[in-house]
């Protein structure tokens, strides 16, 4: 049976009562249900914010912050099932840092903080990395997956070549190479075009025999005309918004007194080009600091977390500069931004950044 939403947001409720009961042996008088979990404040000499993470619960840590923020709490602890070490990763960054609790059963334990994650090493492809790169398309490379992007929208990823593929064209002596034996392996690869995985399934059952740079070009022109200044909206302009920012300013650094940005992955993988998730760069400050970027688009209370996680992944001594268009730029992120162990500097940029995308390029 299915439940409805006010349902769901009760039995949220109910187990966030439940476990601030048993293990931090308060009463919550007042508890707010949603639909990824649920929030409270325990009052008290000492007052905290409690929060369950059930969905989407590597998400959470940003929403019981802000909510720390409002009510001036410093106390914070967050309860999930999943992802616990991840958020406990990205709660060791912030001072004083909230608890991350791993729930076992009616009961939970401090959760251990995740390691860094390491990051695959990409295929050796250079015949097709080149062929990416003479289609016009930007070249991205995202924990070891590399993709051809327009305006920071995915049009091509190369994969796994299908067996009966192997010996194709577009594959022919890709082969990767194994570290652990110093040979080439059997893996071969090709490129296949589209957004996402559904449309390059369907692309390639209805143009398989199209030579594969004029296939990329053809959809790169389309995509392109699309995420332009002045484009009608239209979904393929709503998709990646903060992917096609950090285009720009790869491009255009000086927009956030950056000297030299490049495409860098985000500490989690994406789950695909239809994720709503902040876009990562690293690069230098004009004086040659090391400087992670973390671009988002959007109101979005766990940016400041994923970017702390962002600059852990990459480089734990760089400077951080979160970027957000202007009207983003809510006070709540800033305060979060400081109570960081090393504060993140936010830059703002103009609303209408779209209109940016041709200028100076």
């Amino acid at each position: 049976m299915t439940l409805d939403a006010d349902r769901i947001r009760a039995l949220h409720a109910a187990k966030l009562r439940a476990l601030a009961r048993s293990v931090l042996d308060v009463e919550l008088a007042e508890v707010s249900g949603t639909d990824d979990g649920a929030l409270a404040v325990a009052a008290g000499a000492e007052p905290a914010v409690v929060c369950l993470a059930q969905e989407r619960s590597e998400r959470a840590l940003g929403g019981a912050l802000a909510l720390a923020e409002r009510t001036g709490c410093d106390d914070v602890h967050v309860f999930a099932e999943d992802h616990s070490g991840v958020l406990a990763r990205r709660a060791a960054c912030f001072v004083p840092a909230p608890v991350v609790w791993s729930i076992e059963g009616a009961s939970a334990t401090a959760a251990e903080p995740a390691p860094r994650p390491v990051e695959p090493t990409p295929p050796r492809v250079p015949e097709l990395v080149s062929l990416l790169a003479s289609a016009g398309v930007e070249i991205a490379v995202e924990h070891g997956v590399i993709t051809g992007e327009v305006e920071g929208l995915e049009v091509a990823r190369v994969v796994p070549a299908a067996p009966a593929a192997e010996a194709s064209d577009a594959s022919e002596g890709s082969g990767d190479i194994d570290p652990h034996d110093g040979h080439e392996s059997a893996t071969a690869w090709q490129i296949e075009v589209g957004v996402g995985a559904h449309d390059r399934e369907a692309f390639a059952l209805l143009h398989a025999d199209e030579p594969t740079a004029e296939a990329i070009g053809r959809v790169a022109e389309v995509v392109r005309t699309h995420r332009s200044p002045g484009a009608s909206p239209h979904p393929l302009n709503r998709m990646g918004a903060a992917r096609w920012l950090r285009s720009l300013l790869i491009r255009r650094p000086e927009l956030v007194d950056a000297g030299r940005l490049r495409a860098a992955s985000p500490p989690v993988p994406r789950e695909g080009p239809k994720e709503l998730s902040p876009a990562v760069a690293y690069g230098l400050t004009p004086d040659g600091r090391r400087l992670v970027v973390v671009v988002c688009v959007g109101i979005d209370l766990d940016v400041v977390p994923f970017a702390a996680d962002a600059r852990l992944f990459l480089d734990p001594d760089a400077e951080l500069t979160i970027v957000l268009p202007r009207r983003d730029a809510h006070d709540v992120i800033r305060a979060m931004a400081a109570r960081l162990d090393s504060p993140a500097e936010i830059a703002e940029i103009d609303d209408e950044w779209r209109t940016l995308s041709t200028a100076g390029a």
